[in-house]
Parts: C-alpha cells; structure tokens; sequence
C-alpha cells in the first residue's frame, strides 16, 4: 500500500517511509529484507520520481518471500503513481 502527499516548494527530491509490520512478518531478517529491497528500487528510480512524500505499508504477508516479486509491486504501485489521472466531467 503507497500513501503520499507533495512536499512543500522548494523541496524538489521524493523522500520514502517504510512499514513493516511485525504481525505480517515475524522474523526481523524477513522485515529487513523486504526494506532493504524496496529502498533499492525507490534509490534506483529516484531521479524520475515527482517531489512526493511517499510511505510504502506492507498490508498482507507475501506468500513466498521473493524478492523479485516484492521490487514488481513496489514498481507496480510507482506506475501508478506516475500515471496521470483521467479528468472526470462533472
């Protein structure tokens, strides 16, 4: 799950928060990992990003802890992101 506001004027790099909670993932090496994945591909993409304040929140366990799969739906929820919204008629 992303949550994410802008960040003020002036400030013009994306800044990301983590959540991981122990509920979902009871090993602190699991908990670990998944950050760690997630802060490589928000470190890697950085440069693209809008100025966002951005918190990632685990919200169900991943069935197999892959990284693989972690990094896609971080990337996943950064497309969406990123994709601009259709206007709506009123």
């Amino acid at each position: 799950m992303l949550h994410y506001q802008p960040r003020p004027e002036g400030k013009s790099e994306a800044r990301l928060g983590l959540v991981v909670a122990k509920k979902l993932l009871k090993r602190a090496v699991d908990r670990n990992r998944v950050k760690r994945i997630v802060r490589e591909q928000f470190r890697l993409r950085l440069a693209g990003l809008p100025a966002l304040d951005m918190i990632v929140r685990l919200a169900v366990k991943p069935a197999p802890l892959d990284g693989k799969l972690v990094a896609e739906d971080f990337l996943a929820l950064l497309g969406k992101l990123q994709r601009p919204r259709p206007k709506q008629e009123a």
